[in-house]
């Protein structure tokens, strides 16, 4: 969890990331949902034993730069995490991570909805 915090406060805004490259099949990447709007894929660095990344093809820097014509993306992109949960066969539940700047942990600047299951999450998260 401390790698994942100091690559946060290391990431940089803008510019291109690994996930328009991976949108872009620039680096292979399993996807397990892929539409108009957004793939979904397995985290390289689980932090659950399912970790899945859904990722807006639209690159959206971090939801709180994201303003109200943004609205359709992102409630497909939480449809979509549900959709890819029951997929996963996470029936007893999961949780939804939008990590945002910083100091919320974000250290890929495109936006993306991460999908943890498979264990029981703690409370408080971080």
């Amino acid at each position: 969890m401390a790698d994942e915090m100091a690559k946060a406060q290391a990431a940089q805004p803008g510019g291109d990331t690994i996930f328009g490259r991976i949108i872009r099949k620039e680096i292979p990447a399993d996807l397990i949902h892929e539409d108009d709007k957004c793939v979904a894929f397995n985290d390289i660095s689980p932090q659950a034993p399912t970790h899945i990344l859904v990722v807006p093809k639209k690159p959206i820097i971090q939801l709180s730069q994201a303003d109200d014509s943004d609205a359709d993306v992102l409630g497909h992109l939480l449809i979509v995490a549900k959709k890819v949960a029951t997929q996963a066969g996470l029936s007893k539940g999961y949780r939804i991570v939008i990590n945002d700047g910083a100091d919320g942990g974000q250290s890929v600047y495109h936006l993306h909805v991460h999908v943890l299951g498979g264990r029981t999450m703690r409370w408080p998260p971080g």
